[in-house]
């Protein structure tokens, strides 16, 4: 019998951050015998499939934590759809990921049936969601089971000494990746801050790393053609600027547009602001930040490719905030328990179709006007809008954290010692809050 957890226990079905740390060193090194097993199967012959130099892929393990924490309260049914959706989505955005920014495509599903671009195909996807839900089922308790075998000590000290050759690792191989298309004799006019024995070193991991990738992913890496941005223009494509822009449009237009909708439906005026200045949406603003980048090559295809992944990703992320944000801060701010075909009250299947529609309007319709737009904005004049829209969204989403946490804080009756708690007890008191967000719900309230 597959069933949703209720709101308030999530919490409790989450692993400690040891363990998490434990099972994404455990699932990437998996994911790396798997890579590597196919790998010598068809080119016969040993190659280290993972980004870096190590035995992991961390991509596995990545998604793995992501998959664990997001579908906690996931059981039957649910969990194998939500595993098949969590493993697609990092795996598609992935592919979309390492073509931004290096301009290759190291896998291709364009020869199986029903694939979307050849990054994503529905044969794959059932694959990893098993895999997944294997993980969950049993894979996390055997593992974690094996980890409380090794004394405490053991533990801590495993951890560190793994993580930090793996942050090193890393590291030194995203800075060689980043230009593998560049002369590394570039790394010479540093030489005044590193010494002659650091540059050379610098070299010798260059070309191993580049011979090792080139081994693990050829044939599979294609060369994507990089068309030249018009930099006389501000926030050219797809740009940095230009997804600034939209997040903070996108946050302060969903604002309005579900305010205006709660207006319609329910006959009153509420705010539905996710921060405690101005009227933004963050999950609006975040939504349409990354729907642009993901569908935007995608803007000229059909529009029912558009509603399938809006649908799909508009749900899948939906959910996720839900989630998060009841583990951050002990709260929900939506509640769909009432609508018919909903999942554990954070998401329903009419707005998972909304979604679909929204992506459809707005790589259809909007999109190119709102672009339009903004490319007509100075340069000099753009960047520093950009800069200062930056640093006051990355404030006032820092201080409308706090000011929920404190919340939390005072439902537990938790004393206000530090100068951050006072200042937030008196700026933005539960009557403030209750304003801001009057459907907030909380889930974590006096043991």
């Amino acid at each position: 019998m597959s069933k949703i957890g209720k709101k308030g226990d999530i919490k409790e079905m989450l692993y400690t951050g040891m363990e998490l740390l434990w099972l994404f060193l455990i699932y990437s090194f998996l994911g790396w015998i798997l890579e590597t097993s196919v790998a010598a199967v068809k080119q016969k012959t040993f190659v280290n499939p993972g980004l870096v130099n190590l035995p992991f892929c961390i991509i596995y393990g990545i998604s793995a934590i992501f998959i664990t924490v997001l579908g906690a309260e996931l059981e039957g049914i649910w969990l194998f759809i939500g595993s098949i959706i969590l493993a697609t989505t990092f795996e598609w955005i992935a592919g979309h990921l390492i073509e931004k920014f290096y301009h290759e495509r190291w896998w291709d599903y364009s020869t199986m049936r029903f694939n979307i671009d050849g990054y994503i195909s529905l044969g794959m996807s059932l694959l990893w969601g098993a895999l997944a839900f294997i993980g969950m089922k049993w894979g996390n308790d055997f593992f974690l089971y094996l980890f409380r075998l090794i004394p405490k000590i053991a533990q801590l000290s495993v951890l560190w000494l793994i993580y930090v050759l793996l942050v090193v690792d890393t590291l030194a191989t995203l800075l060689v990746i980043s230009g593998r298309t560049k002369n590394i004799q570039r790394w010479k006019n540093v030489d005044q801050w590193f010494s002659r024995y650091t540059f050379r070193m610098a070299q010798w991991i260059y070309r191993r790393i580049n011979v090792r990738i080139e081994r693990a992913y050829h044939p599979k890496v294609q060369e994507i053609e990089v068309c030249e941005e018009k930099y006389t223009v501000f926030a050219y494509g797809c740009s940095f600027h230009k997804i600034v822009w939209l997040f903070v449009i996108g946050a302060f237009l969903g604002d309005i547009t579900e305010t205006i909708y709660c207006r319609i439906t329910a006959g009153v005026w509420m705010s539905r602001s996710s921060v405690v200045w101005g009227p933004f949406s963050i999950v609006w603003g975040l939504a349409i930040a990354a729907a642009t980048l993901l569908l935007y090559k995608y803007r000229h295809k059909s529009d029912g490719l558009l509603f399938f992944i809006g649908t799909v990703l508009g749900g899948a992320y939906e959910y996720a905030c839900s989630v998060v944000t009841e583990i951050l801060f002990g709260k929900v701010f939506w509640d769909y328990s009432k609508i018919p075909f909903n999942l554990g009250g954070r998401i329903n299947l009419l707005y998972c179709f909304f979604w679909g529609i929204a992506a459809v309007v707005w790589m259809k319709l909007l999109y190119p006007k709102v672009s339009g737009w903004i490319e007509k904005v100075p340069m000099k004049i753009g960047k520093i809008i950009s800069w200062c829209l930056v640093i006051f969204m990355c404030c006032n989403m820092a201080v409308s954290g706090l000011a929920l946490i404190r919340s939390t804080e005072r439902l537990n009756g938790v004393p206000a010692e530090r100068k951050w708690q006072q200042i937030m007890d008196e700026r933005f008191d539960d009557i403030r809050l209750s304003k801001i967000y009057p459907n907030m719900i909380n889930v974590n309230g006096m043991n």
